[in-house]
């Protein structure tokens, strides 16, 4: 039995490559295990009350670790844990109540801190670095980054406060203590001596409001991880279950629910040797791409009969999910980038590079299952032919994108599956045809193709309201509710956020602001007339190594005035994945991210910037592309809904909050005159967003 209060403690060692590396044969085992028998997560793998903890030996305690841990135990990491266990039984000698745990499962990533004890209602989050006597940047924003993992997506630590300490193990003492509590009761992290951790812990309890906090209720509180894609498909493809990064919560629709009738509709197309396809929707950041992801990496330790690869032509989703793996694999391991690189390659691939494959090789592809992520994004027969034509050669193509791909997998002689993930509302280009043409294909070339289909699809977002009929009528489709992901995971304090957007870009200000009250307190959005505000307010709220940049849409062409030019294009992988030192990344506020590089992906803080293109006039949306020296003005009910999309992109990448940069305009700059924007920015105030100044 758990004791009634606790302490979270975390050391700091090597790194713990035997945690990801267990032999190839023993993954397969537990990969197909996980299929039918999704694990129980195991908290931690020691606690105890802190007086049991104090008297009970060492060798006993790492015993009880070294059981629970589950692949090749390292010396490092035993070393480790003796010297954490000597350090913490000297300094907590003085306490006589509490509950620690020794690796605390954080709930995201399959991350675990590696000591946690609750005491008198305060959850003391602790990193040690063994043998050093510094404190750097990247320690720091560890264990600043557990301690917000566990206030954002720990049930049980919602409320409580949560104070993060790193301790270098040779440092000495640093001065008086100083601690610093945020709104959300998480405070700055306290860099402190091994001997200096029991007057840290006494300033806290000094300053608390004394509290109750069952250990045993809150170790088991359940989860509410919602990891970045990024941090998704690391995990993933570093062997950890899809239970383990999903949300698991009563009140949210269960993204395994998902997964497991997406591997159900697999294993049935298998045994009954048919070809099947399978539509998921989604609202946006629901984690679509995160159950492709997930059947694709699982393929990996997969029998070749099983092979499976994630397609998409969202090139820079591609890059940088490659590149992240990669790089993650070599500091796993200390492979050599471009092996890495290669087996990364295998089942992540560009949509575009699997077509030409198929057209310089007319046999079955090696992979009987392809997941397309954004298959409302597949071009339609015309812009197909014409990119085929004049950018490949290929004279006298003349099929959609759907249909061609289609008939690729149709090449197999028995079985295959097409897993098609679909946003709704979020076709951003030309020639993208929506779903209409995957119906049109299965219809008239494929009809003995059975097909799976979410009950969502016959909403409009998803344009087959005039299909919807046949499609009922059709003994060869299957309509099923659990192929539909209802709740946001990307944006874990709003969950109504795509609610609020879409009325925003409706022209529904009243609904937008009814929207916005359920969402205001988790999920700040503030409006700002000035670029250098929106840049300080980022960087205000942003903590530990949580992600923060600016995105406008491809058309914000007027925008450079403020130094904000969309035309100089990012490299994605560095934008997204590389460090507040490197002036590429996205933490330098320099560079701008369009629709067309950050659909599918994300970051904690965004700023939006608002320019003539969407234009607020005369009680309605207006749509216009700046060509030459002018405004013109956007009649195409098609290019209206392009240009509309691209801002619900980039009005939801966000995942913890986000600042809309609306500029004031010049009077004297013809292109960018007041009027332009000043309507903008009313319309958003009566959406319910309040501005900086």
């Amino acid at each position: 039995m758990l004791g009634e209060a606790g302490l979270v403690l975390g050391i700091k060692h090597p790194p713990r490559t035997g945690r990801s590396e267990a032999p190839v044969d023993l993954r397969l085992v537990r990969r197909r295990d996980l299929i039918c028998n999704p694990p129980v997560l195991q908290t931690s793998y020691y606690h105890a009350p802190l007086a049991t903890f104090l008297t009970t030996p060492r060798d006993t305690i790492l015993g009880e670790l070294s059981r629970s841990h589950h692949f090749a135990l390292e010396g490092t990491q035993r070393d480790a844990w003796l010297v954490q266990i000597d350090l913490l039984q000297q300094a907590l000698a003085g306490l006589d109540s509490g509950t620690i745990f020794f690796e605390f499962a954080i709930p995201r990533m399959g991350k675990r801190a590696d000591v946690v004890l609750l005491l008198a209602g305060i959850v003391f989050v602790i990193e040690f670095k063994v043998g050093s006597d510094t404190f750097d940047r990247a320690a720091i924003d560890q264990v600043h980054d557990y301690a917000l993992d566990l206030k954002n997506f720990h049930r049980g630590s919602h409320d409580v406060p949560i104070l993060p300490i790193l301790i270098a193990t040779r440092a000495g003492n640093v001065g008086p203590v100083d601690i610093q509590w945020a709104v959300d009761q998480v405070a700055a992290p306290i860099c402190c001596a091994h001997d200096h951790l029991l007057p840290v812990i006494e300033a806290a309890l000094g300053n608390a409001v004394p509290r109750v906090l069952e250990a045993a209720a809150w170790a088991v509180s359940g989860y509410l991880p919602t990891p970045t894609i990024i941090e998704a498909a690391q995990a993933l493809y570093q062997d950890h279950a899809v239970e383990e990064i999903a949300r698991s919560d009563a009140g949210a629709k269960n993204l395994n629910t998902t997964t497991a009738c997406i591997r159900a509709v697999i294993q049935d197309a298998r045994a009954s040797r048919s070809k099947t396809i399978c539509f998921v929707t989604g609202v946006p950041g629901s984690g679509k791409t995160l159950a492709g992801l997930n059947i694709a990496t699982a393929s990996v330790q997969q029998d070749d009969a099983e092979k499976a690869v994630f397609l998409s032509g969202n090139g820079p989703l591609v890059t940088v999910l490659r590149e992240a793996l990669a790089r993650d694999q070599c500091a796993r391991t200390g492979c050599k980038k471009q092996d890495a690189a290669r087996e990364v390659a295998s089942f992540v691939q560009n949509i575009h590079h699997f077509r030409d494959e198929a057209l310089r090789d007319l046999n079955a592809p090696p992979e009987r299952i392809v997941i397309f992520d954004e298959a409302q994004r597949a071009w339609d027969r015309d812009q197909a032919s014409k990119f085929m034509q004049a950018k490949r050669g290929q004279v006298g193509f003349d099929q959609s994108e759907p249909e061609f791909l289609i008939s690729v997998m149709d090449r197999h002689e028995d079985w295959c599956v097409i897993i098609c993930l679909v946003g709704g509302g979020q076709e951003i280009n030309t020639g993208e045809a929506g779903l209409s043409e995957w119906m049109s294909a299965l219809r008239v070339h494929y009809p003995n193709w059975r097909v799976h289909l979410s009950d969502r699809l016959s909403d409009p977002h998803y344009g087959l309201q005039a299909s919807a009929e046949a499609l009922t009528a059709n003994e060869q489709v299957t309509w099923q509710p659990d192929l539909h992901l209802g709740v946001a995971m990307r944006s874990f304090r709003a969950e109504a956020l795509s609610e609020f957007v879409g009325h925003l870009l409706d022209n529904r200000a009243d609904l937008a602001a009814q929207a916005y009250t359920k969402i205001q307190d988790r999920y700040p959005i503030v409006l700002t007339r000035n670029i250098d505000e929106a840049r300080a307010w980022l960087r205000q709220q942003a903590r530990g190594s949580e992600r923060y940049g600016i995105m406008a849409s491809s058309g914000a062409l007027r925008l450079r005035p403020e130094g904000l030019n969309v035309r100089a294009k990012i490299d994605p992988a560095n934008w997204f994945l590389n460090g507040p030192d490197d002036v590429r990344s996205a933490f330098y506020l320099e560079e701008v991210a369009t629709e067309f590089d950050v659909q599918g992906l994300e970051v904690d803080w965004a700023c939006v910037s608002w320019d003539g293109d969407l234009r607020y006039q005369k009680d309605a949306w207006t749509a216009h592309a700046f060509k030459g020296t002018n405004w013109q003005k956007v009649n195409a009910p098609e290019r209206q809904t392009y240009l509309r999309n691209a801002y619900r992109v980039i009005l939801t990448r966000a995942r913890q909050g986000m600042v809309i940069f609306v500029p004031e305009g010049e009077a004297l700059d013809r292109t960018r005159p007041p009027a332009f924007y000043d309507q903008t920015f009313q319309f958003l105030q009566a959406c319910g967003l309040v501005c900086l100044s």
